[in-house]
């Protein structure tokens, strides 16, 4: 061997030991984790450990999140860095095969009523209940009855931006059940908060959306379109765009079809590279967790609806994912399932895995406190509110109102706030903050309600509530708004006789 060939040798063994250091130390790096989507997955995190086939997941007002285990019928409170805790137990689930204690919802009200939503398999039926985590044994039954099998379940469930809680069933294994409008069995459900047939359903019953073999993933995007992600049989699994009264196919179609009866997926995969669970939307693309697959899809959605090119995150790094939701953290949380009978679990597992937003903290960085700078001179403030009637996408049209405050010269900022929806008793609201000025470092918003509305939970922002007057600050993350850069904070409140808009809205930058 010639002698020069040596320190080739020994670079490229290098090489590999550094890459080797690399995939142990951030294997989401090894994986060729990117930004996309606006989440950052290179910096990806194990923020929770030690769960038991965690399926169902939702968040309370705190920002802490429920789980439900599957086999253990426990539903457990988790803080990213914390231990699980055990909050209930729900009593009548019969756990086996694919089935148990399966998906899990909190009142759009959480902070007045206390309500939970959850989907179980008894050893009878599938069914939806209500209950407060101090007392699960006192359930209300929503609904009752669903055809139950040890696979073919469905059973997410989620509270839609209309205010409406959807359920998705699976076909129990009989597959004439999807086309039966007869039998609740392989649909997307739609129902009020306390299960009775809303008004606009399209076949006044609870029956939404048929011809579905087993859904396990449902999602919104900022439109209110309702997208579902399903597990196909032997070909194609899929992702759809759900329409009111809408034919999905099954069984006589998997995938994609020439019948124009059926509605056609906007994805499609071969089932060893899905069996697509959990959905989330956010910044204008799905994320798809995936079992069999093994890996997170990201699909881009066009604002037609249709979907672009698919690029696969976390392929076969963390196992089977189940579940994906955004936190009102604005972090991207994942939950793996290796422990459900058919992956092969580490001493961790499962997990909760968070992905942070784009330009956000690193996730092993410390916290550091920028002190509040009083200026020495009291700047002349000159609010000019803009009241705009033009209808939004929300049910009754709402106005919006609009007023800026320009406390340095240079540096400013307007706030807007809108209605997005309402419901009986409570509504989603979003204040989209705009940089006027030079860059920002920081930003604030205030108003006062006029009629006493009341906010619940809040996300891309810190809210204080005192009486009437709100303040929502930014947060770490989001606070540095490029010139015309905007951020929009969601919120859900609670309302009674008017749910007047506040004016003036002000927004102070720095």
């Amino acid at each position: 061997m010639p002698r020069r060939s040596v320190p080739v040798l020994v670079a490229a063994a290098c090489a590999v030991a550094v890459a080797a250091v690399i995939a142990v130390l951030n294997p989401s790096a090894a994986a060729g984790a990117q930004v996309i989507g606006g989440f950052d997955f290179g910096r990806a995190q194990v923020s929770v450990t030690g769960l038991q086939v965690p399926w169902g997941l939702a968040f309370l007002p705190d920002g802490s999140a429920l789980v439900a285990e599957r086999n253990t019928a426990r539903i457990m409170q988790v803080r990213p860095g914390a231990t699980p805790v055990p909050v209930a137990t729900v009593p009548g689930v019969s756990a086996r095969g694919e089935s148990g204690l399966l998906g899990l919802a909190v009142s759009p009200t959480y902070a007045q009523d206390q309500w939970v939503y959850a989907y179980f398999t008894t050893t009878s039926d599938n069914r939806l209940v209500r209950f407060k985590l101090s007392s699960p044994q006192t359930q209300e039954v929503l609904l009752s009855g669903v055809p139950r099998n040890t696979y073919h379940d469905g059973g997410r469930i989620a509270f839609g931006p209309d205010g409406l809680l959807y359920v998705t069933t699976g076909d129990a294994g009989v597959m004439a059940n999807a086309q039966d409008l007869g039998t609740p069995a392989g649909k997307i459900l739609r129902m009020t908060a306390t299960g009775g047939v809303p008004p606009g359903n399209p076949f006044n019953s609870l029956v939404y959306s048929y011809g579905h073999r087993n859904v396990q993933g449902l999602t919104w995007d900022e439109r209110g379109r309702l997208f579902a992600s399903e597990f196909g049989n032997n070909a194609y699994d899929e992702v759809n765009l759900i329409v009111a009264g809408g034919n999905y196919g099954w069984p006589t179609c998997e995938g994609t079809c020439s019948n124009p009866a059926y509605r056609n997926p906007i994805v499609t995969w071969r089932t060893s590279e899905a069996s697509p669970s959990g959905i989330a939307y956010a910044n204008n693309t799905l994320f798809v967790a995936a079992t069999r697959g093994t890996r997170l899809w990201t699909v881009p959605v066009n604002p037609d609806g249709t979907a672009g090119t698919p690029v696969a995150e976390f392929q076969r790094t963390y196992g089977r994912l189940r579940t994906v939701a955004v936190g009102p953290d604005g972090w991207l949380w994942v939950a793996n399932n290796n422990r459900d009978g058919r992956g092969q679990p580490s001493a961790d597992d499962d997990r909760i895995i968070r992905v942070p937003p784009q330009g956000g903290p690193s996730p092993t960085a410390t916290p550091t406190v920028t002190p509040t700078v009083t200026p020495t001179v009291t700047p002349t403030v000159t609010i000019t509110p803009t009241v705009s009637t033009t209808p939004t996408d929300s049910p009754t049209a709402t106005p919006t109102v609009t007023s800026t405050v320009t406390p340095t010269p240079g540096i400013s900022c307007s706030a807007t706030y809108r209605v997005a929806s309402e419901w009986g008793g409570a509504f989603q609201g979003e204040v989209v903050v705009r940089n006027t000025g030079q860059r920002t470092s920081s930003w604030t918003v205030g108003f006062t309600f006029p009629n006493g509305q009341r906010i619940n939970q809040a996300w891309n922002g810190r809210y204080t509530q005192s009486g009437t007057q709100v303040t929502i600050r930014n947060e770490p993350w989001n606070g540095a708004l490029a010139p015309d850069g905007t951020i929009t904070v969601g919120f859900n409140a609670t309302w009674s006789g008017t749910n007047g808009v506040p004016s003036p809205v002000t927004c102070t930058a720095t």
